[in-house]
């Protein structure tokens, strides 16, 4: 290492060390906002990046757009200094930029990279020396190097290179680091869930470490970008293929008459071997639905069949179908049809006691019961208002928890802490329980699938 490349690196760790390092956080939705707020306790000055007028305007008044972040958490960040813009030309006066942007898939399942090569070549221009660039995308293995350090070469105006093992006289250094957020997770602080860093070069992680070791209590060093996107990837599909697995053993269990549930909290009692996972109505978020498909597009690349997650990923896509399914077998023990019938379906969000609809079951459990000719209705304490998204079109109103009676069913979808379930049970003619919310209530009312 070149002592130019090292005073470079030893100023900027300097700088995070005092936490006089500007950091700037592009995206500023369910990641990169509440990684804003982190570098912001630690008296770091920070900025925020975003597209959306909108988010930056409701922060800009002091106010909050996502539900587990408090208003007085805003205030407080801007009191020390946070604010947002969509300025991209102050990039420049960032001294560690991170990258917190969505990566979805397309409609033929394969990875959408318009976010990432949007936001380096809008990052590319405004480029210095010293600077440290990091990805937090959840990605396929190859991206950080393959995709978005090309972008920042070829796009700057100094001609600037990305240091490099075995390069190291680049200007600018890049690393991957995966997110690990667990929206409405109230066990684990934050601070607390480690944080995996791979870098270009050893320089790049060791800023990465030290950048993100001011506000988490453990970072974890491994020896390549690649190598770190990886680490994301089987996190999330191993969550995918056991979700799918124990959907597929509640298939079973209903066929022979036993209670998964019940199996599966007898299992969890063994102290070793063992991790619960629990069924549900299908997978939501940005990451399980989303992240193995990466891998397995990857994958297509060295002729290999990730066939596990391909099979998990069936499984969980035809859990909303088998919803439905029950909710028309149900109706139909009670001499209904689903064609008319009025169905309330209680909770949009992916899961409980959070406002993200991304990836939502309830969302593809809705539309497949206006294609069999249902009324539906929803309820959502997070939602007043389901509207247009990237595979939906609702333009529904939330319905308040009134005169249950009405409704042929009453569809538990997402099980959020303020509802009522004895209430609900005891209101309604019929509850389709997809999440075991009505657990411990006995009624000849309730359905469980």
């Amino acid at each position: 290492m070149s002592t130019a490349t090292r005073t470079v690196a030893e100023s900027l760790k300097d700088k995070i060390a005092a936490r006089t390092a500007n950091v700037g956080i592009l995206g500023l939705g369910y990641v990169g906002l509440p990684l804003a707020l982190l570098f912001s306790e630690e008296r770091f000055p920070v900025t925020g990046f975003d597209v959306d007028p909108k988010k930056v305007d409701t922060l800009a008044r002091g106010q909050s757009y996502i539900v587990r972040i408090e208003a007085q958490q805003i205030q407080q960040a801007a009191a020390r200094g946070f604010h947002a813009t969509g300025d991209f030309s102050r990039i420049s006066e960032m001294d560690a930029v991170v990258i917190c942007v969505p990566t979805p898939l397309d409609e033929y399942r394969e990875p959408d990279m318009s976010y990432i090569v949007a936001t380096a070549e809008t990052i590319a221009p405004h480029l210095r020396p010293g600077q440290l660039v990091v990805l937090e995308s959840t990605t396929y293995p190859g991206t950080t190097e393959d995709v978005l350090v090309p972008i920042l070469e070829k796009g700057n105006k100094l001609g600037l290179k990305a240091v490099r093992a075995g390069n190291e006289t680049g200007s600018f250094y890049v690393a991957f680091s995966p997110e690990r957020e667990d929206p409405g997770n109230m066990e684990v602080a934050r601070r607390d869930i480690p944080k995996v860093v791979g870098g270009l070069e050893t320089n790049a992680t060791d800023l990465a470490a030290a950048l993100y070791g001011s506000i988490f209590r453990r970072t974890v060093g491994v020896s390549s970008p690649a190598a770190a996107e990886m680490t994301k990837l089987l996190e999330n599909i191993y969550r995918c293929v056991n979700i799918a697995l124990v959907n597929e053993l509640k298939l079973l269990c209903l066929r022979m008459g036993i209670d998964i549930w019940e199996v599966i909290e007898a299992a969890k009692t063994k102290p070793f071997g063992f991790q619960a996972f629990f069924p549900g109505p299908g997978l939501g978020g940005h990451c399980i639905p989303v992240d193995p498909y990466y891998l397995s597009w990857k994958a297509k690349e060295y002729d290999f069949q990730t066939r596990f997650i391909e099979l998990a990923g069936d499984v969980n896509t035809a859990m909303p179908y088998h919803v439905v399914q029950s909710v028309a077998k149900a109706l139909n023990q009670r001499k209904k049809a689903l064609n008319g019938s009025k169905v309330l379906v209680l909770g949009v969000a992916y899961k409980k006691d959070i406002d993200d609809l991304r990836e939502s079951p309830s969302l593809t459990i809705i539309e497949l019961l206006h294609k069999e000719g249902a009324e539906v209705r929803y309820n959502d304490p997070y939602f007043a208002f389901v509207g247009k998204g990237r595979k939906y079109d609702l333009q529904m109103k939330n319905t308040p928890l009134e005169n249950l009676g009405q409704y042929d069913c009453v569809l538990i979808v997402t099980d959020h802490s303020d509802y009522d379930y004895r209430r609900i049970v005891r209101e309604s003619q019929l509850v389709v329980d997809t999440r075991n919310a009505t657990k411990g209530i006995d009624s000849p009312n309730i359905v469980r699938c």
